[in-house]
């Protein structure tokens, strides 16, 4: 409180007023090294140069009090001589130590809030709060969003910003005042008035994820289709899918990449099919369609019974053995039948005897 009370005595003879002030309302304090905060908020896009000053609290190094100039700006002057310019400078190394203060921070959070709960639900729920779509809600209601120092362009587009600019916001707070200072912000600053911890831990986010498993439980033929591929008005690529379902088109959505459209299309569709029957019932009736032309048998059942004598009477006679007639073999049967004669074949009665013992044999009826 008291350090607090001094920063802001001394707020009006400071250069970047503004931007101290902005912080103080975000943060809930005053920065003590206010170049940690202007690099936490430079995107890689505005293509700032490192200054000298800049490089010297970067790199933790003090001012030489003997001399009036140090070596950053004897380096910085000579360069400016020559026409050199710093090396490029950017937010990209405090998004990286920052990522890792709030993986232990949250993760300290996620332990003591939820006792007994198994590693598996711990590690979900710390992800579903540092995820980026997380983090850049919380940039954008706490108002940091407004401080990024971009481009037009990249500003426009890139949905990612916000969040890393979050990052890299967790990282100066560490360098400029402690990981105790990190905690308190998280707790006080983030849970206390934008995050509710309990909702967000059980609260299910990878929609695609939740329509793949329900699609596998309910055996429905799935699908995402690539709708466009373009650019926006400012050249950034831009993509848009739609859910399919046994062929009946669900929900659409655009995005900055597939996985941001695809996680949208996949959202959407979930909520209509809980509230539109009709849609369920025709997903479902397509499917119905598509068992029932598989059922369908497409050919003949098999002759049984003559399977089973095929498979037992074993043939001696080899393929190539089999009579086939020949036009030669035609006419060999047709001589023999020629030469046959009917004088060796004897009847018991001739046929005079046959027709009087019909004959007796009626006078008697």
């Amino acid at each position: 409180m008291l350090n607090n009370l001094i920063d802001r005595i001394r707020l009006p003879f400071r250069k970047d007023k503004e931007l101290y002030s902005a912080l103080f309302d975000i943060l809930g304090f005053y920065p003590r090294k206010i170049t940690y905060y202007k690099v936490a908020l430079m995107h890689k896009s505005l293509g700032h140069r490192a200054t000298a000053e800049e490089l010297r609290v970067l790199e933790g190094k003090k001012k030489d009090k003997g001399r009036k100039d140090d070596k950053y700006t004897r380096k910085g002057r000579r360069n400016e001589r020559k026409g050199r310019l710093g090396k490029p400078l950017n937010n990209e190394r405090l998004e990286f130590l920052g990522d890792a203060i709030l993986d232990a921070v949250v993760g300290d959070v996620v332990y003591q809030r939820f006792p007994g709960k198994p590693e598996g639900f711990l590690t979900n729920a710390r992800s579903k709060m540092v995820q980026r779509e997380t983090l850049g809600r919380l940039a954008k209601e706490m108002r940091i969003s407004e401080l990024i120092m971009a481009s037009g362009r990249s500003a426009s587009h890139n949905s990612y910003m916000g969040g890393n600019a979050f990052e890299a916001l967790v990282g100066a707070i560490y360098l400029d005042r402690g990981y105790e200072a990190c905690q308190q912000f998280w707790m006080n600053r983030v849970m206390g008035k934008y995050l509710n911890t309990d909702k967000v831990a059980y609260k299910e986010v990878n929609f695609k994820s939740k329509i793949l498993e329900w699609a596998q439980k309910n055996r429905i033929n799935i699908d995402f289709r690539l709708e466009e591929q373009s650019q926006d008005k400012n050249g950034s690529p831009t993509f848009a899918y739609t859910v399919v379902l046994e062929g009946v088109d669900g929900c659409s959505s655009e995005g900055f990449s597939k996985k941001e459209s695809q996680q949208r299309a996949s959202e959407d569709t979930l909520k209509r099919l809980r509230n539109d029957a009709k849609f369920l019932d025709a997903v479902f009736a397509a499917k119905s369609e598509r068992t029932k032309m598989e059922e369908q048998p497409v050919s003949v059942a098999p002759d049984v019974e003559r399977s089973v004598v095929d498979d037992i009477v074993v043939t001696s006679v080899k393929p190539d053995e089999t009579d086939v007639l020949t036009k030669e073999k035609v006419t060999e049967i047709e001589q023999d039948i020629d030469s046959m004669s009917l004088d060796d074949v004897k009847a018991e009665k001739s046929r005079e005897d046959i027709i009087a013992e019909a004959e007796a044999a009626a006078y008697e009826g």
